[in-house]
C-alpha cells in the first residue's frame, strides 16, 4: 500500500465537511475557494478570486492568484497542486477548463480587503444605477477609505463620494495605458 499525501487527506475531510455539514448550500465556486486557500498559502500566492461560469459552450473554473513579482512558474505550480485536488473533491458535475491567472492589472476589487489594499489608487467604480445627483454610472475616483461596506471615494478636484459598495456593479483599478509612467 503506497503513502498518500496528507494534503490530499485534508482536502478530502474539508470537502466532505463541506458537502455534508450545514454548508451544502455553499456554490461550486465557494467550494473551490475553501479547497484552494490552503494551496495558495502553501505556495505562497493570494487567492484573489474563483470564478466558475461559462463562456459560449464551454463552463470556465478560474483561480485569480497574486502576489508581487507573480510569475507563470507561479501560476503553473499553483496549477498543478490544485487541480488533484479538484479532482478528488469532485465539486463539479460537468466538463470544465481549468485556468489559473493573475486578476490582472486593471484588477476587480471584490472584498472590503481588496479595497483597503488599494487605498489612495485611482479606480473606475460602475454602480448599478447612477448615484442621486449623477447622470452616469461610471466614475473614476480615488479610494479613500472603506469601513463596513460604506467607502468614500474622491474626484480628481477633491469632492468627495460616499457609497455603499453593495451599489456597484464593478470596481476595478485603473491603469493609464497612455501615460509615460
Amino acid at each position: 500500500m503506497g503513502t498518500q499525501d496528507p494534503l490530499l487527506s485534508i482536502y478530502r475531510i474539508i470537502f466532505w465537511r463541506c458537502i455534508f455539514l450545514a454548508e451544502k448550500k455553499k456554490n461550486t465556486a465557494q467550494i473551490c475557494t475553501e479547497l484552494a486557500l490552503p494551496v495558495a498559502e502553501q505556495i505562497g500566492v493570494e487567492l484573489w478570486d474563483v470564478r466558475f461560469e461559462k463562456e459560449g459552450t464551454e463552463w470556465y473554473l478560474r483561480f485569480f492568484i497574486d502576489k508581487d513579482g507573480l510569475t507563470i512558474e507561479d501560476c503553473e505550480n499553483f496549477s498543478r497542486a490544485i487541480d488533484p485536488i479538484i479532482d478528488e473533491a469532485d465539486p463539479i458535475e460537468k466538463q470544465y477548463v481549468l485556468e489559473v491567472s493573475s486578476p490582472g492589472i486593471e484588477r476587480k476589487l471584490i472584498t472590503e480587503e481588496h479595497v483597503k489594499k488599494y487605498l489612495g489608487y485611482l479606480a473606475t467604480v460602475r454602480f448599478v444605477r447612477a448615484p442621486e445627483g449623477y447622470n452616469q454610472r461610471e466614475f473614476l475616483l480615488q479610494l479613500d477609505d472603506i469601513t463596513d461596506g460604506v467607502i468614500t471615494a474622491s474626484f480628481e478636484d477633491g469632492t468627495e463620494m460616499v457609497f455603499n459598495k453593495a451599489d456597484t456593479a464593478f470596481i476595478k483599478l485603473y491603469y493609464d495605458f497612455n501615460s509615460d509612467d
